[in-house]
């Protein structure tokens, strides 16, 4: 495989084994249950964990004392992977914004980012969460914020005091395709003790009941997104996040997160990521005709002929899959 050198540029013509496992991977997605994307019918929104998604090795293979592991190769697989989706919540993204840059250098001018800056500290990890859009599908609508909790709340979730705001604070934005304005929230909970999760996660759920009363008015569509750390379905964690009423759909009940979930018991191990709306009267808040919900499970064949580890994987695409849900934005919806 030829590596080639500093001077190598993203868009250099990729070596014949790099092509030939793109190919294998457009048919996979081509075969897989992610949704077609179709301009003016359906809306295709998506959440990923990309494994500390910051610097890039400029090589189209790591070699094994290159830092970081993840190269050209392992970008494009990314790219072909996210130009499937409408609109991309993205976490880990790092303070390095390099293989953001590039991997927008490959998705090509139709693509935009918005992102929030970095979170410092231990727990925050030096992360940002970013939306990354396909402009020709969707677009802003105005807002972008991120959420905090009033001081008045300190003392009302659990048994303690929220002493302090989130880990790294969830973003919103608003986003508008054809006539359906939606906000996207996503956030990636704290990975430490089980009860720092859960008062997070309290907290972020009731936020978002309470603002998704208000938004309801205006006929917003609130989706949440991202990475929330429950371990199990159904856990005490996972019942923190749904308390105030937020829906998962039942299609990603049995969808495994990342790459250690055991296909055959996906729910019983890192069942971190999700995608949910509030449901009242079994009927969700959403002026969007929801469709169809799944993920998309890159082992096997993103860098395949590189017959890596799940953790060498996952250093190159992500120790996560990413998330989908499929929603109709044609009028008759309405």
């Amino acid at each position: 495989m030829t590596n080639g050198n500093s001077d190598l540029k993203i868009t250099d013509p990729k070596p014949d084994f790099v092509i030939k496992n793109l190919v294998e991977l457009k048919e996979a997605l081509d075969n897989s249950d992610v949704p077609k994307k179709v301009l003016d019918k359906n809306l295709v929104i998506a959440t990923w964990n990309i494994r500390c998604f910051g610097n890039l090795t400029k090589k189209w293979v790591a070699e094994s004392k290159d830092t970081p592991k993840r190269d050209y190769q392992s970008l494009w697989c990314i790219a072909e992977i996210i130009k499937r989706f409408d609109v991309i919540a993205i976490q880990e993204v790092r303070n390095n914004l390099r293989a953001l840059r590039y991997l927008l250098k490959i998705l090509g001018t139709h693509w935009s980012v918005i992102m929030t800056d970095v979170t410092l500290g231990s727990d925050g990890n030096y992360e940002r969460l970013a939306f990354i859009f396909d402009t020709r599908k969707v677009q802003l609508s105005g807002l972008a914020c991120e959420l905090v909790i009033p001081p008045e709340w300190e003392k009302t979730i659990d048994d303690g005091a929220f002493a302090r705001q989130f880990a790294r604070t969830p973003y919103a934005v608003a986003f508008k395709s054809k006539k359906e304005t939606f906000i996207l929230t996503t956030l990636h909970v704290i990975y430490g003790e089980k009860t720092e999760r859960k008062v997070e996660l309290l907290n972020i759920a009731k936020w978002l009941a309470k603002w998704s009363e208000e938004i309801n008015n205006w006929g917003h569509n609130l989706i949440a997104l991202g990475d929330f750390n429950t371990d199990r379905k159904d856990d005490e964690l996972y019942q923190a996040f749904v308390s105030t009423g937020l829906h998962v759909p039942e299609e990603l009940d049995d969808a495994p997160r990342t790459l250690s979930a055991d296909p055959k018991k996906p729910t019983t191990k890192s069942f971190y990521d999700q995608i949910a709306w509030f449901v009242d009267q079994e009927k969700p808040f959403l002026s969007m005709e929801y469709l169809n919900s799944g993920y998309f499970d890159f082992k096997g064949i993103a860098l395949k002929e590189r017959n890596y580890s799940n953790t060498s994987l996952s250093w190159r695409i992500s120790d996560h899959f990413p998330l989908w849900a499929e929603f109709s934005v044609e009028e008759k919806f309405r």
